[in-house]
């Protein structure tokens, strides 16, 4: 035999009590735009109603020690109500910050007056939105982070044990692997401590005039040993040769890195991957695509995949943190730049709404005439 649920009763009763307090709670003064006004006016309608109700008394003969209560009660009563209404704002807004104290941010405020006391509330709300997202994206870190953890650690430690148990030699073969997934984990690390120093923002440019040609050469070259021997063919066209840009050179390789390691997961075998420079049509800074022959991020994901530990398009069996575009866009927004995913006509997959062609644009008047 079953009872009633707990709830069952206490949940009308409880509405019952809400919707009394909600009866109280009139704001006839939320007209006002200060708060001082609404101070005066309730001390003047106390007064009012107190010298009204004396002089009915008065005139109704009723004794003064009998009429002097009453006419006390009613100042009380109709101080109280305007006064409810003023002061509610404040009460909500206790009651949400002992919500968020307990991690809950969903507790409303409503600002209905135009006072100091509802800019307060309007403020109060925004502060509470912006928490509610910053907790949620500490949250997705621990989780994203311990899950992007946990992969090569796993990796790691079952090639590890097989070469203990004996069930796979030693050989360069199997050290590799393990090598692998170390550098795996060593790449997450730096991310990582990328990210807190944005977060932190303890970043300083070092801006310097770099020459692109040799630049984005020692980069591919870089890139192509991260790419771990895959069959890609990479292209480096800059125009003009001497071309060269203002900026913070361990930035900006970072940036064309991360962009060319996506592009390496993403590229089919034998593939070829782009990298071009020139001055912007306007000329006032410099541009480099990066373009590939891979399966392209959809239009709707093109935001997106800037973000922390998303992905666009699909990844091959050697994955990757989901940091390097959110660390580019970082250190690009360092330099006053851009980064974006553009349309690129000459993709197969450019009717469907998908690109791999990625710009960034770092401001540089350039030489001076």
């Amino acid at each position: 035999m079953s009872g009633p649920r707990p709830g069952g009763v206490e949940a009308p009763a409880a509405h019952a009590r809400r919707r009394v307090p909600e009866r109280l709670d009139v704001r006839p003064l939320d007209r006002f735009r200060s708060f001082k006004v609404k101070l005066g006016i309730l001390v003047g309608v106390s007064v009012t109603v107190a010298a009204l109700l004396t002089q009915v008394s008065i005139r109704a003969g009723i004794e003064p020690l009998l009429s002097l209560p009453l006419v006390v009660i009613a100042a009380l009563v109709s101080t109280q109500l305007l006064a409810r209404g003023m002061t509610s704002p404040l009460r909500q807004m206790t009651a949400a910050a002992q919500a968020m104290a307990r991690g809950d941010y969903s507790g409303p405020v409503r600002a209905t007056s135009r006072d100091e006391v509802g800019q307060l509330a309007e403020a109060f709300s925004v502060m509470a939105a912006e928490l509610e997202q910053t907790d949620r994206t500490r949250r997705d870190l621990v989780a994203n982070v311990s899950h992007e953890l946990r992969t090569p650690v796993a990796g790691l430690r079952a090639q590890l044990e097989n070469l203990v148990d004996g069930v796979t030699e030693p050989d360069p073969a199997a050290l590799e692997v393990a090598l692998t997934e170390t550098e795996r984990l060593s790449q997450l690390v730096d991310h990582l401590l990328d990210l807190s120093r944005l977060d932190a923002g303890v970043i300083h440019l070092d801006l310097e005039e770099v020459e692109l040609t040799p630049f984005l050469h020692e980069v591919v070259d870089a890139a192509a040993l991260a790419a771990g021997g895959r069959d890609v063919r990479w292209i480096v066209d800059v125009d003009p040769p001497d071309l060269s840009v203002a900026a913070d050179a361990a930035r900006l390789h970072q940036v064309i890195h991360n962009l060319l390691e996506n592009a390496a997961r993403h590229s089919p075998a034998g593939g070829r991957i782009h990298i071009s420079a020139s001055r912007t049509g306007e000329d006032d800074g410099v541009r480099i695509d990066v373009d590939d022959e891979g399966p392209g991020i959809a239009r709707e994901d093109r935001d997106r995949v800037f973000e922390r530990f998303q992905r666009g398009g699909a990844a091959d069996s050697s994955g990757g943190t989901g940091l390097g575009l959110a660390i580019a866009r970082w250190a690009v927004g360092l330099h006053g730049g851009t980064i974006e995913v553009l349309d690129d006509p000459r993709s197969t997959g450019a009717q469907e709404g998908r690109s791999s062609l990625i710009r960034v644009v770092i401001p540089d008047p350039g030489p001076v005439a």
